[in-house]
């Protein structure tokens, strides 16, 4: 039972030192994006639209635009840059398939 890695788990369920640092990297990154998505869809289709319906996209005032489709587009893009992110990341702490 001696011979496991430290790195790779911990005796009695405890976290190594390589786990404490996966999960706060994972928990940075969430919040995050979780805080670009809430300033793009709160900031930019509530807070900010009076001043962002000052510009068009496709003929829509920009405020009316991210509160209908830009903050899904966006969500779909922060969903991608996070799959592509944790894949670093597991590679990072040889946690990869």
């Amino acid at each position: 039972m001696s011979d496991k890695d430290p790195d790779k788990s911990a005796e009695g369920g405890a976290t190594s030192g390589a786990e404490k640092a996966y999960w706060a990297q994972n928990l940075r990154l969430l919040w995050t994006l979780m805080s670009i998505w809430f300033v793009v869809s709160f900031g930019a289709g509530i807070l900010f639209r009076d001043f962002l319906d000052q510009f068009a996209l496709g003929g829509y005032p920009l405020g009316f635009w991210f509160a209908q489709q830009g903050a899904i587009y966006f969500f779909i893009l922060l969903i991608l840059f996070y799959s592509i992110r944790m894949k670093q990341i597991e590679r990072q702490y040889d946690l990869d398939d």
